[in-house]
């Protein structure tokens, strides 16, 4: 065997590389405008030190190291080659950078070994937000869009909606990219906070969004005693799920009673109090109404010498009028 191809055998045996394997990981490597990125090849420090190393740019030559260094004018102040491993180290990126980087390495009595990679370089994102047409969106009725929008390279858009991923249902679409959100019709279930972040190789950015969904009311109900002694305070309260807020009005026994608030008071309760409470929530902004009847009843727990003494003293008064 040719001494010159045994002894580049050994070379490539001791640096664990097969004849046309790269000296170069896969690509592509990624950098930030203005950031820095190395290209480090898998080799180790030789015994003696490599007769050249040579990197190239889209073809272009960027250094040829030898007994001395020959320096492409547009990286001479921002490149620094480690001549032990080969390595290239390239900073304050631009966008002019990205392309296809090549090495060629002599090392001293071997076969040339080869290397090339990619770099993608990517504007840092910033500035993101959420954008909706400004409207007054009512349940069922309403439709809207949420738009996600960055300044820099935007490689994916996921949306979150209080803390949980965001996924497309009847009412829920998204664009082909991802950056809009359409809800048609809107529902009361789509109230929230919506976030969308943004993100490239480099960086991410987060920006949110309250929707408010007017619906309502529903679910009306009174809670109160369903029977009350005499002489006792009775306290009914009404609510609805209701955005904004509902108002609310009373009627008793299908009587206006001028109350406008959730709790209907009776301060002392008499036999004349025994009835039909209705309450009535509006929604000023669906023009929504709902109403509830609570029927209120005398307690049957009232104590039963009352009823005694009450016929006792009209029997008494009847004597005497004898």
């Amino acid at each position: 065997m040719d001494f010159t191809l045994f002894t580049a055998a050994i070379v490539f045996l001791t640096s664990g590389l097969c004849v046309g394997q790269s000296v170069l990981p896969p690509g592509p490597l990624t950098g930030a405008i203005g950031g820095r990125v190395k290209f480090t090849t898998t080799l180790s420090p030789p015994a003696k030190p490599f007769v050249s190393v040579s990197w190239t740019f889209n073809r272009v030559n960027i250094i040829t190291s030898t007994t001395v260094n020959i320096t492409n004018a547009d990286h001479k102040d921002r490149i620094s080659l480690d001549r032990t491993t080969g390595s290239l180290e390239l900073w304050n990126l631009g966008l002019r950078d990205q392309g296809e980087y090549r090495v060629s390495i002599i090392p001293d009595g071997a076969l040339e070994l080869q290397g090339a990679t990619t770099l993608d370089v990517y504007v840092l994102l910033s500035a993101a937000t959420i954008t909706s047409p400004t409207a007054t969106l009512i349940a069922g009725i309403s439709s809207t869009t949420l738009t996600c929008e960055a300044a820099g390279n935007i490689s994916s858009i996921q949306w979150i909606k209080d803390g949980l991923p965001l996924c497309p249902s009847n009412n829920i679409t998204f664009s082909v990219d991802n950056r809009t959100v359409h809800l048609s019709p809107v529902q009361h279930i789509d109230n929230g906070e919506y976030d969308c972040l943004v993100s490239n190789p480099v960086s991410n950015q987060t920006a949110s969004h309250n929707l408010t969904v007017n619906f309502g009311p529903q679910n009306i109900s009174i809670d109160g005693p369903l029977a009350a002694s005499t002489g006792y305070r009775v306290s009914l309260s009404c609510s609805a799920d209701s955005i904004p807020p509902a108002t609310f009005t009373w009627m008793f026994n299908r009587t206006e009673t001028g109350v406008n608030n959730t709790l209907y008071i009776i301060e002392r309760m008499e036999a004349l109090h025994i009835g039909n409470y209705t309450c009535t929530a509006t929604n000023n902004i669906t023009g929504l109404k709902d109403s509830v009847v609570h029927k209120l009843r005398a307690s049957s727990a009232a104590p039963i010498w009352s009823f005694a003494l009450m016929v006792t003293s009209v029997l008494a008064v009847g004597l005497l009028q004898l």
